[in-house]
C-alpha cells in the first residue's frame, strides 16, 4: 500500500511541475518576454530529459534555441547547442548534406573527421580521450550510413569543417 501511495504522490508531482512549466511558458508567450520564454523552455527541457522524456525535452530545447539565436544570446544558443550535441539530438540545420552526415551522432562526425584527415585510430583515441577499440566501433556505425566501405573512401566526402582537423 506505502508503494502505491508514494507512486501516487510522485505523478501527482510530476504533473503539476508540468502545469507549471507550461503556465510560466504561455505567460512569458503572452507578455512577449522571448528571453524569459526561452529560459524557461530550456529549464523545461532539462528536466524533461532528467525523466527520460527525450522527444518531448528535445522540443522544449530546440524552440529555446530557436529563440536564443533570434534575440542574438549567443552564449545562451551555444550552451543549448552543446546541450542537444551531448543527447545526441539533431538541432536545427544540422547535417542536412546528401553525404549521409545527418544520421552520424556528434561523435561519431568527430570520428569520421579525424579519420579523414589521416589520423590512426590510436591517433584518435589519445585526441578525443576514446579506447581504440571505441574509434574502431564508431567508424564501423558510420561507414554504412556514409555509403562507404574503408577509410580511403572518406576523402571523397564533404565532411563539412571541423576545428579539430583544420579541413574544409
Amino acid at each position: 500500500m506505502r508503494s502505491r501511495t508514494m507512486g501516487l504522490a510522485t505523478a501527482l508531482a510530476l504533473t503539476v511541475v508540468t502545469t507549471y512549466f507550461e503556465a510560466a511558458i504561455e505567460l512569458h508567450e503572452r507578455c512577449a518576454q522571448p528571453y524569459q520564454h526561452a529560459r524557461t523552455r530550456l529549464a523545461y527541457g532539462e528536466w524533461l530529459r532528467r525523466r527520460r522524456s527525450r522527444a518531448r525535452a528535445g522540443i522544449q530545447r530546440r524552440t529555446a534555441l530557436r529563440i536564443f539565436e533570434d534575440l542574438g544570446a549567443r552564449p545562451w544558443a551555444d550552451q543549448v547547442r552543446a546541450e542537444l550535441d551531448a543527447a545526441g539530438e539533431a538541432r536545427p540545420g544540422y547535417g542536412t548534406d546528401a553525404a549521409g552526415l545527418y544520421r552520424l551522432t556528434p561523435q561519431e562526425l568527430q570520428v569520421v573527421r579525424l579519420a579523414a584527415a589521416g589520423l590512426s585510430n590510436r591517433d584518435i583515441a589519445g585526441q578525443l580521450f576514446l579506447s581504440p577499440k571505441t574509434v574502431a566501433q564508431h567508424l564501423y556505425k558510420a561507414y554504412p550510413k556514409l555509403g562507404v566501405t574503408s577509410r580511403t573512401q572518406l576523402d571523397h566526402l564533404d565532411l563539412g569543417t571541423s576545428a579539430a582537423t583544420g579541413r574544409p
